[in-house]
């Protein structure tokens, strides 16, 4: 695979953007601000997941997954402070974030698996499947740009970025399951079980959002997330496969096709300084 690049986001997420920032439409700006409300504390379980990970493998395994590691952290550790940041300006309007508390709960179900072995193992197959989860988010954006058509450059950029980054680092987690002798039963289980609690965690919160923004029970609304879900750019309709193909005996992540992102960040590299370039397997 191609080098894990660091980049720090030369975008200001200091100012206050509109309430239905996303083109106007209150449905994707609320899922879009769900989705970042649970990133900060989702992309500190990854973290932690993937250096617990590391530490359990004998070292001749270990020493693969060195750059690997520094990467996916950095890269994971820029996405939490960019999030944390917008979630900022959407505690400033009003909403209120409790899907994180959900996640936090659910983390601590994890702490009783006593065995220290399997319970990083745990860790690392979740992280595997939610990493598979928003990659293929990730690639729904990139070949239909047009769900963040009409936002501020600054936030169509912050997305999109994140998008690429989650392309470029979606097999580390996968990778070091399969090293950690993870069960294959238990990687399909736990696919089943983070989208089960993914769809069903951010359709609360959307529902949130939209409530507190009083367009929840608009025909507007309605119709924007039912065009968002199964319309012809939809994001069930073109997600299904990717999603089923994680339960594949000989799936692996890098079947997906990484050439959008690959062309965005060269199409878009004033929007980014580099800070660090590993090279997995190095």
């Amino acid at each position: 695979m191609a080098s894990l690049v660091v980049r720090r986001l030369l975008i200001d997420l200091e100012a206050p953007f509109e309430r239905h920032w996303n083109g106007g439409d209150a449905f994707r700006s609320a899922y879009f601000n769900a989705l970042s409300m649970s990133f900060p504390v989702g992309e500190q379980f990854f973290i932690d997941s993937v250096r617990d990970g590391a530490k359990t493998l004998p070292s001749e395994r270990r020493a693969r997954f060195d750059a690997e590691v520094q990467g996916f952290v950095g890269q994971e550790a820029t996405h939490r402070r960019i999030h944390a940041l917008f979630n900022g300006r959407l505690a400033a309007q009003g909403h209120v974030n409790t899907w994180e508390s959900r996640i936090l709960k659910r983390l601590e179900l994890l702490k009783q698996i006593e065995d220290p072995l399997r319970r990083a193992r745990a860790c690392v197959g979740i992280t595997a499947a939610t990493e598979h989860f928003t990659a293929i988010l990730a690639q729904h954006m990139l070949e239909h740009p047009q769900v963040v058509e009409g936002a501020p450059e600054r936030l169509q950029t912050m997305w999109l970025w994140h998008a690429c980054e989650e392309s470029e680092h979606r097999a580390v987690a996968f990778d070091m399951y399969r090293a950690m002798d993870g069960n294959e039963v238990w990687r399909r289980r736990w696919m089943r079980m983070v989208t089960f609690h993914f769809v069903t965690d951010v359709l609360r919160q959307t529902a949130r959002n939209l409530w507190h923004d009083g367009e929840l029970l608009r025909w507007r609304t309605w119709r924007s997330a039912f065009g968002f879900f199964f319309g012809k750019h939809g994001l069930v309709r073109h997600t299904f496969g990717p999603w089923r193909a994680y339960f594949r005996e000989d799936f692996h992540p890098w079947q997906q096709d990484s050439r959008l992102a690959d062309e965005w960040l060269r199409q878009h590299a004033d929007a980014y300084s580099v800070v660090a370039r590993v090279q997995p397997g190095a």
